[in-house]
């Protein structure tokens, strides 16, 4: 019954710092580029794109699929950074708690 006690108050725990690490991914920022830096993009942690940059050599008509495929490059760069990122900040959170493997708090 102790260990149940001790469980429920890692819980609690955790709930009370989940909505300030929500918070805070919320405004974490991560970048990704494509092309050598020839395609950045800057988005939140959570997936909200916040900035596109393109270099100037890549605004040419003939080039168009090259810059799309930057582009998409670019931006899977920085979701998977993110996820990471959400990952790490989480796996923080709840290390040391029961969790039965699958199961996603965010």
């Amino acid at each position: 019954m102790k260990d149940m006690f001790g469980m429920m108050k890692k819980v609690q725990e955790m709930q009370s710092k989940l909505g300030a690490v929500q918070a805070e991914l919320d405004e974490m920022e991560v970048s990704g580029q494509a092309g050598g830096g020839l395609v950045s993009v800057t988005m939140t942690v959570k997936g909200l794109t916040r900035a596109v940059t393109i270099d100037d050599s890549l605004l040419k008509v003939e080039e168009k699929d090259i810059l799309e495929d930057l582009l998409v490059a670019a931006l899977n760069d920085a979701r998977a950074k993110g996820d990471k990122l959400m990952a790490d900040k989480m796996g923080a959170l709840t290390a040391g708690l029961p969790i039965p493997p699958g199961m996603k708090l965010f």
